[in-house]
C-alpha cells in the first residue's frame, strides 16, 4: 500500500484547519459541546475526506457525529466557499478513538504512577 503523498497531507491539513473553524462558528451556538477535528484522512483521488472528531461535554458523543452527518451538506458548502479545491470532498465524520484510549490507559496506569517515587 502506498503512503500518503505530500499533496494528500497538504490537503488534509488544509481541510482540518478549515473544518475546525467552521465547526467552531457553526456548532458552538447550538450546543455547549466542544467539538475538535483531530485528524483528516484524504484518499489519493481527493474526492472524499474522513474527518475524525473528538466531542467533549456531551453525554452521547455519537449524537454529535449524527448531527454533523445531518449537517454535512451545509458544512460542505461552507467549506467549498472558504477553500478553493478542484474537488469539494464528500465528508464522512467519525469519532476519534484516541481520546477514549488515552483515558483508558490513564485509568490503568494511574494507580502505578501514584506509587512511584520521584527521582532524586
Amino acid at each position: 500500500m502506498r503512503d500518503e503523498s505530500r499533496r494528500q497531507k497538504r490537503i488534509a491539513s488544509l481541510l482540518q484547519e478549515a473544518l475546525s473553524r467552521i465547526l467552531i462558528d457553526e456548532l458552538r451556538g447550538e450546543t455547549g459541546d466542544l467539538v475538535t477535528v483531530t485528524r483528516v484522512d484524504v484518499p489519493a483521488d481527493l474526492k472524499s475526506a474522513r474527518v475524525y472528531v473528538s466531542a467533549y461535554g456531551p453525554d452521547d458523543p455519537a449524537g454529535v457525529v449524527t448531527r454533523l452527518e445531518q449537517r454535512a451538506g451545509t458544512i460542505r458548502r461552507i467549506l467549498a466557499s472558504s477553500v478553493k479545491l478542484k474537488y469539494n470532498p464528500v465528508l464522512f465524520f467519525t469519532l476519534d478513538p484516541s481520546a477514549e484510549l488515552n483515558d483508558r490507559i490513564e485509568r490503568i496506569l494511574g494507580p502505578s504512577k501514584k506509587n512511584e517515587r520521584p527521582a532524586p
